[in-house]
């Protein structure tokens, strides 16, 4: 059963699925979607053309699909969309897109703490967490299984590889590649996530070759074109490795170094 609290301000054109909560004080707009059992609690803003999933927690004071900060924005229809059971946890802000269409997505299973924000035409995988007040500037891709650190942020246009651990009070200038840990103002690689990759059930002969991959990428005083075909030509290819040469390959603002 679907529940709304006698204070809350549902418009009528919003669509709840069943066993949605709505609590005191929060809003609710006319174009805002929500999923099966989903639990919005007290104080919360949801706005604009926005999809939440089935079986997310959004705690208080949380603004969700808000209009977009970048001043390039004139009025267009555009998109926020979050996924299954993703929490989105107090004053964190998913704002929407700029330009008619564009989307801003959290995929699901996330863990989105406290005074994070997500910007316009972010994209987020799945299983990502981002620890109390990390920020994502506008165009940020992050990919699958990500951590950031508490404190941190991501300039624009930047992308965050799969199962990437970021430090605290980390600042990421430049892509970071998949499966390696990165820390510093500005963000330097300091290493394979080796503890991220076992959690995540990678098999060990896997975990060698992307630490083989990490010693020629990082240590071998290679161009990053060269050690992207001594990569090819030296090691056991596997999914994991080519996604790791497909992400570098298609980097614009650079890895990470």
């Amino acid at each position: 059963m679907t529940t709304i609290h006698p204070t809350a301000i549902v418009d009528p054109g919003a669509e709840l699925d069943e066993g949605v909560e709505i609590g005191a004080y929060s809003i609710v707009g006319a174009h805002v979607k929500i999923g099966h059992a989903t639990r919005v609690m007290p104080h919360v803003f949801l706005d604009g053309w926005t999809t939440i999933g089935e079986g997310c927690t959004v705690f208080p004071f949380a603004s969700i699909g808000s209009q977009t900060q970048d001043l390039k924005y004139k009025g267009a229809v555009t998109f926020v969309e979050i996924g299954d059971h993703t929490t989105l946890r107090e004053y964190v802000t998913v704002n929407a897109g700029t330009n008619e269409g564009d989307v801003t997505r959290v995929g699901s299973g996330c863990h989105i703490c406290a005074y994070c924000h997500v910007a316009h035409q972010c994209l987020v995988g799945n299983n990502v967490i981002m620890s109390n007040a990390t920020n994502l500037a506008g165009h940020v891709i992050v990919e699958d299984d990500a951590v950031f650190g508490g404190m941190g942020g991501v300039h624009q246009f930047a992308r965050i590889g799969r199962l990437c651990m970021i430090g605290a009070c980390s600042k990421a200038t430049q892509d970071i590649p998949p499966f390696m840990m990165a820390d510093g103002n500005p963000a330097t690689i300091h290493g394979l996530n080796t503890i991220g990759l076992q959690r995540h059930a990678v098999s060990e002969a896997v975990r060698r070759t992307l630490k083989e991959a990490y010693r020629i990428l990082y240590r071998e005083n290679l161009s990053t074109r060269a050690a992207l075909e001594k990569m090819k030509a030296e090691l056991i290819i596997c999914p994991e490795l080519n996604h790791l040469i497909a992400f570098v390959s298609a980097s614009e603002r650079g890895i990470a170094r």
